[in-house]
């Protein structure tokens, strides 16, 4: 049950950590989820990542462009626009401000048990 109430978590935020993980350049798909990953979030599977990048794309707030490899397959790679800053300081903002609301409350909560 807890596994499904994190996923549910992450699924409201993950357009913001995309957005966050390309703020130091471009990068591709499988290297976003290993960043993801390694922050803790566990594996963030292709067939969630991709839909969220191409969204992103698609409301333009992240430019992809695809390049062949010299070896195995060629990769897109992912990059903020201008808009995808704004919108992630924006929106980072407000899911910040919700976050501290929730912890004080839990914290208020947590002192009445």
């Amino acid at each position: 049950m807890a596994t499904d109430r994190r996923a549910s978590w992450l699924k409201g935020v993950l357009d913001l950590l995309v957005l966050s993980c390309l703020t130091e350049g471009e990068s591709y798909g499988y290297e976003i989820a290993k960043r993801l990953d390694s922050a803790g979030l566990g594996l963030i599977k292709g067939g969630t990542l991709y839909p969220v990048l191409n969204r992103l794309e698609e409301a333009g707030l992240v430019e992809a462009e695809f390049r062949a490899a010299e070896r195995g397959p060629g990769r897109r790679y992912y990059r903020l626009t201008t808009d995808g800053r704004r919108d992630l300081g924006e929106q980072g903002g407000a899911w910040l401000d919700f976050h501290h609301t929730v912890k004080e409350l839990l914290g208020t909560r947590e002192g009445k048990t």
